[in-house]
């Protein structure tokens, strides 16, 4: 995957701007507009503010009436990832496991709680917590597990806000091309009058559509795949520690979490 501009974030992440995200949005755009004016069209033909008004005020009012304002505020933060994602190096982290192994066996487990103030991830922070304290590989993971559900399931609510508006904007544009139709009715005996509610039924049709299928769904299903690629770094980081726990050879943990490695990039 193409991306650019690194923003450090941490030793094992970092943002990165996700080239084919922002040249997707254009090219979906542009093919619009470039295909309007190769039909003799003109671009100003495709701007009309009460379409406007009404198919993103709409959607938007939909979205706010199904969701809570908790998982709105998320998915709004959330958004900024689609174009900025957070790119995790997994080697790094496996690294990372494979050393807090090694002084454990080395030192003990309490010596893994200089290590916590060094950690600015809330849930790494939680896993060694759990290790110093000799809890058991299956408290440990039972209870790592469950943070990884409520946060994936939290994460996968507010990427459906996305998709609920993709649903969302056509039949509202479609609702828009009626409003216009009727104000074309209306005013019959106006010629004058039938261009804008005539250019509104349309435009307003193109907005709905156009929006779902090259901003709305795309974006929801984007999301989704860095919510797959985060639950999968903590799934690993998660496995490290229980592995630790267990008291498990170095070598083996470093074996075994490299299996992550085999899959796509980690990014969120």
């Amino acid at each position: 995957m193409f991306r650019f501009l690194s923003f450090n974030s941490g030793d094992n992440k970092r943002r990165m701007l996700d080239i084919l995200s922002v040249l997707g949005l254009i090219t979906g755009i542009a093919a619009i507009i470039i295909g309007n004016l190769l039909e003799g069209g003109q671009t100003s033909s495709l701007v009309n503010i009460p379409a406007l008004i009404i198919v993103f005020g709409g959607t938007l009012g939909a979205s706010l009436l199904q969701f809570p304002p908790t998982i709105f505020f998320r998915s709004m933060k959330m958004l900024f990832s689609v174009f900025v994602p957070r790119i995790y190096d997994a080697q790094a982290q496996i690294d990372q496991i494979v050393g807090w192994s090694q002084l454990a066996r080395r030192d003990g487990l309490l010596k893994l709680e200089d290590e916590i103030l060094e950690i600015d991830e809330v849930f790494i922070q939680k896993g060694l917590q759990l290790l110093v304290d000799g809890n058991d590989p299956e408290t440990i993971l039972n209870i790592l597990e469950l943070d990884i559900g409520i946060k994936e399931n939290l994460d996968y609510q507010a990427a459906k806000l996305f998709e609920a508006m993709g649903g969302y904007a056509p039949t509202i544009g479609i609702l828009g091309a009626v409003m216009g139709l009727i104000h074309v009715m209306q005013n019959l005996a106006n010629p004058e009058l039938l261009g804008a509610g005539i250019a509104t039924a349309f435009v307003a049709t193109i907005y709905g559509v156009a929006s779902a299928n090259l901003i709305f769904l795309p974006i929801a299903n984007k999301l989704k795949m860095h919510i797959a690629s985060a639950t999968q770094l903590q799934e690993l980081i998660a496995t490290g520690l229980v592995e630790i726990a267990k008291g498990e050879n170095p070598k083996n943990i470093e074996l075994k979490l490299s299996g992550y490695l085999d899959t796509s990039h980690v990014n969120s």
